[in-house]
């Protein structure tokens, strides 16, 4: 089997033994998983350069990876379910199942939050899968998670592009992924040759603007892992970075690892969860969502043995793309720039690109497995992901221009009027990541759709009982984003971007040999981009289409997926990757009347906080009735509104 063996490093009572609700305890066990795998079977022929990597004395690619297991203790106690959680960025997080407070820092901890999937009786296991997340001695004690991927034998040497937007002005860049504090501390991909002639430093407003070449004798590595620009660089402005790096990681054995483990848990004697699991689902969000559109994309999800390693997938905040975890020089957390992840197909099933002319869906190569391969499928997105640009192209039909049919596997979800991450009952124009925007950001909390979209698939995977229908923008509801904006632009106090400064999907040539993973950068775009569909708007200035959360239905604001960079961050207009705004209703006539504000204030809508609350606890009841939020959510969806409309009534 390709998990050949499981070092346990340690065992040790989860939450110094607490006892959640009927399923008791839990333990926490700390391992690392060493995985040998078969380059030329047919369940790994998905993985980029894997025939590349050394072998061993049987022809098997060996690597290893650390892995986090957290199991009920109690015999028959845990609900016979593995929750395989790809890690953000080495992080073990639960913060949108758990409800505990989204936070930047790197732990070791697992916070328990209010104990949710532990009180369902869920086992929850993490795989190391990112190759650039850091390794040492005390990656376990600060918490983050790797993998000792293979390298390329014979590295092949071409170059890579790297993405950079500063929001601040600096002289130096280092040659990895730019996100604030610990989450941006990845491992640098170093140059090969600092003196690399044919390296490229290009500089553009807008992520596709035209580039300039900034001439090579004004720039230079100042080491294998930096980059330095005469005069610094410029906060907002982009630059693509474009050199030979030193290696060559086999980037797609992550997805590897991440099936195997989850195959090695549920199917294998001496697992330590044997004879505990029937049913796993694999979840991810945002990077790790993409990571899971890419992984059904490859068709990987059946092991070398040919069982299923997830029986469903539940892809959250992925929008329609897929993103760097396997092709050449892949950084798997690079995000904006227009690469592999940017590619047709982005529908499920297949239709026909207009521009190239390719036919495909992005469940083929799954598809192709038969019954045994077919995996049933959640996708949940945010207003974010729409507004990014690309989330209304895994449903819209590119030839028409009309909406796509999902197959019988799958559901789709809105959650209407969010961002990325759950919104704080706070109003401010800084994010946790320290962006600045011109709007508030948004305070919306949808994390209760989230732990129902889960409970959702484990019914429809154990009992086959379909999940509630898909809600997203369709017909009606559906518009571009100038439409919208237009719809929106009545709203005093909501700034919104400038179209021309706005992301855009266009149509990526990466060369002859991208079908292999291998592209030429930077990509040389089409003429014209994607459609941008996303939802057109309510008389609150909140989306139509899409699951609304109680707070949505029953509004105090009204509140977008999308919010303008601030001008102190230059890009001044460009769209705030992931963050939406909240513009709050005024609090009487006379407030609303003295700014023009077409929105009735809260004393209108309201007669006082309790009658407020008393909607809030109505709507969350009618989506129980849908089954879109769980009966035990119900008091905290009211907690939630409480908290947003003390916030609104005291600014």
């Amino acid at each position: 089997m390709p998990l050949t063996r499981l070092e346990i490093l340690s065992r040790e009572p989860y939450e110094e033994g607490r006892a959640f609700a009927d399923v008791g305890p839990y333990e926490r066990i700390e391992a690392i998983a060493h995985y040998a795998v078969d380059p030329l079977h047919a369940a790994n022929q998905g993985v980029v350069d894997l025939e590349l990597a050394e072998r061993d004395g049987d022809g098997l690619v060996q690597f290893s990876g650390d892995v986090t297991i957290l199991r009920p203790l109690g015999v028959g106690r845990g609900n016979r379910a593995l929750l395989m959680q790809v890690p953000n960025r080495g992080r073990r997080v639960l913060a949108r199942f758990n409800q505990s407070p989204m936070s930047t820092e790197v732990s070791a901890a697992v916070e328990p939050g209010d104990g949710f999937l532990f009180q369902h009786g869920w086992t929850v296991a993490w795989a190391g899968w990112q190759w650039d997340m850091p390794r040492s001695p005390e990656r376990h004690r600060i918490g983050l998670m790797a993998p000792s991927v293979p390298i390329e034998a014979r590295t092949p040497a071409t170059q890579m592009q790297l993405r950079i937007q500063p929001d601040q002005a600096c002289d130096s860049l280092a040659l990895t992924d730019q996100h604030v504090g610990d989450l941006g501390k990845h491992v640098p991909v170093r140059v090969a040759d600092v003196t690399e002639p044919g390296a490229k430093l290009l500089v553009r407003d807008g992520s596709y603007g035209a580039p300039r070449e900034i001439e090579r004798a004004h720039w230079r590595f100042e080491s294998d892992d930096h980059v330095t620009l005469d005069g610094g660089f410029e906060a907002g402005r982009i630059y693509d970075v474009l050199y030979t790096p030193l290696d060559c990681p086999v980037v797609g054995a992550g997805m590897l690892a991440t099936r195997d483990l989850a195959s090695y848990l549920r199917y294998e004697a001496e697992a330590p969860t044997a004879g505990n699991i029937e049913y796993t689902i694999g979840e991810g969000q945002s990077q790790c969502g993409r990571f899971l559109r890419t992984y059904l994309h490859a068709g990987l999800n059946l092991d070398e043995s040919g069982r299923p390693a997830f029986d469903g997938v539940l892809a959250h905040i992925a929008g329609g793309r897929r993103g760097e975890f396997n092709h050449r020089y892949a950084q798997p957390s690079v995000q904006p720039t227009p690469s592999f992840g940017h590619l047709f197909p982005f529908a499920d099933l297949p239709q026909t690109d207009p521009v190239s002319g390719t036919t495909e869906g992005l469940l083929d190569r799954q598809g192709a497995k038969g019954a045994q391969g077919t995996v049933k499928i959640i996708y949940t997105d945010t207003s974010s992901e729409y507004w990014r640009g690309d989330a209304g192209l895994s449903h819209a039909d590119l030839a028409t221009g009309g909406d796509a049919e999902l197959p019988d596997n799958v559901r789709r979800y809105l959650f209407a009027s969010t961002q990325h991450g759950p919104g704080a009952a706070v109003l401010s124009r800084r994010t946790m990541f320290g962006s600045h925007g011109q709007n508030y950001m948004n305070i919306i909390d949808y994390r209760p759709l989230y732990r129902a979209a889960l409970m959702n698939l484990l019914i429809w995977v154990r009992d086959d009982v379909a999940p509630p229908g898909s809600s997203y923008p369709t017909g009606e509801r559906r518009g571009s984003r100038a439409e919208v904006m237009d719809s929106l632009a009545k709203i005093s106090g909501l700034n919104l971007p400038d179209e021309k400064a706005m992301t855009w999907v266009y149509p990526l040539d990466l060369g002859p040999d991208a079908e292999r993973g291998i592209g030429v950068m930077p990509a040389k775009l089409g003429a014209s981009p994607y459609p941008d569909w996303v939802s057109t708007v309510n008389e609150n200035g909140c989306e139509a289409a899409g699951i609304p959360m109680p707070d949505v239905a029953v509004p105090v604001a009204s509140h977008t997926g999308f919010n303008p960079r601030h001008a102190d961050t230059g890009g001044a207009g460009q769209l705030l990757e992931y963050i939406g705004s909240t513009v709050p209703f005024a609090k009487d006539k006379a407030e609303r009347e003295a700014a023009g504000d077409p929105r009735p204030s809260l004393e209108e809508r309201y007669g006082g906080r309790d009658d407020y609350l008393r909607q809030v606890e109505a709507a969350a009841s009618a989506l129980v009735s849908l089954r879109y939020l769980l009966n035990e959510d119900i008091a905290l969806c009211v907690g939630i509104a409480a908290a947003r409309y003390d916030t609104c009534v005291a600014q």
